[in-house]
């Protein structure tokens, strides 16, 4: 992103704690705390005190709660706004954008408790405008396919761009080489075109003769977790499922067959997903059928997308 001009936030990198620490001291601004690799969608730490972030950077560093993920910690100034997942498609040359979604990451209602994986999703955002799009095609994800092209790295596949709305604009605070979840359960059951067509045309350099369409309309993603996720989670529950109406579907996250019954067998157990002509109304469908899937201790958020209802959308 720096090499590429990307609008970003300020940052600095370290591999040692002692290192870190004193960045920490030198700096006047609120940050949050990243490990670099791999940590399960669970690698950003917002603290709220000095001693609370000093701790979480030794947590990382040294007593290696992330693993080789935290071998490299990334510290960057916080960025105040709401989060957009936006995600691409590209060849290499030619990028198309999927409607923009937002997820909620914390486990409990009104964002509150601790960092998850994604405790549901929605498309399109309502927050994220036609203007807002062509901005991030112009200065984030046209650049990122660009430059990977011009530095020898070609990429084609499904570019994710995970976008904080300031006061000041866009920002990105990250990329992923993939789909993201939750957020795809709630994309790709409103495109229209084959998706393998589209992937085919990826990986064959010929995006650009492929007319990719949309359905329009609204669909909300609510994950059904299981007891003590995202910390100990309880596995082996029996699940009970019925059958969903046509404008619905379960995607299995977190389930294997055991003696011939479907049992939890992780902390996201499903994805339940409801498309329809508006949002409030994917959001009613949703909700009113959790009922057809049952097991011990599920949990899940009660407030799945009614953040695109705030009148907050610059944060």
């Amino acid at each position: 992103m720096a090499r590429h001009h990307s609008p970003t936030s300020r940052y600095a990198t370290f591999h040692h704690l002692e290192a870190a620490i004193q960045y920490l001291d030198s700096i006047d601004h609120p940050f949050v705390i990243k490990a670099s690799g791999l940590a399960a969608g669970k690698g950003v730490i917002l603290p709220e005190t000095m001693d609370e972030a000093k701790a979480t950077l030794k947590s990382i560093l040294v007593d290696k709660m992330f693993g080789e993920a935290g071998d490299e910690v990334v510290i960057e100034k916080r960025l105040i706004g709401q989060e957009v997942s936006l995600m691409a498609f590209t060849d290499g040359a030619t990028v198309v954008p999927m409607p923009p979604a937002q997820d909620h990451k914390r486990l409990l209602d009104g964002d509150d408790g601790p960092n998850t994986g994604g405790m549901g999703a929605y498309a399109p955002a309502p927050i994220f405008t036609a203007e807002m799009l062509k901005e991030a095609m112009e200065l984030v994800l046209k650049p990122a396919v660009d430059g990977l092209k011009s530095e020898g790295n070609p990429f084609a596949g499904v570019l994710y761009a995970g976008l904080m709305l300031t006061a000041n604009g866009i920002r990105v605070l990250e990329f992923n080489c993939r789909f993201g979840d939750p957020e795809t359960q709630a994309v790709l059951p409103l495109l229209q075109t084959d998706l393998l067509e589209i992937v085919e045309a990826c990986a064959n350099g010929t995006l650009a003769n492929v007319k990719v369409q949309w359905k329009s309309g609204s669909a909300v993603c609510l994950v059904l977790a299981s007891k003590g996720y995202p910390e100990k989670v309880e596995s082996g529950k029996l699940v009970r499922l019925e059958s969903l109406p046509d404008d619905m579907i379960c995607f299995h996250a977190g389930t294997k067959t055991q003696n011939g019954n479907i049992v939890t067998s992780g902390g996201r157990v499903f994805g339940l997903t409801a498309w329809a002509d508006r949002l409030d109304g994917a959001m009613k469908n949703v909700y009113a059928n959790i009922g057809k899937i049952k097991f011990d201790g599920m949990q899940y958020r009660r407030d799945i997308a009614q953040r695109a209802y705030s009148t907050d959308y610059r944060g």
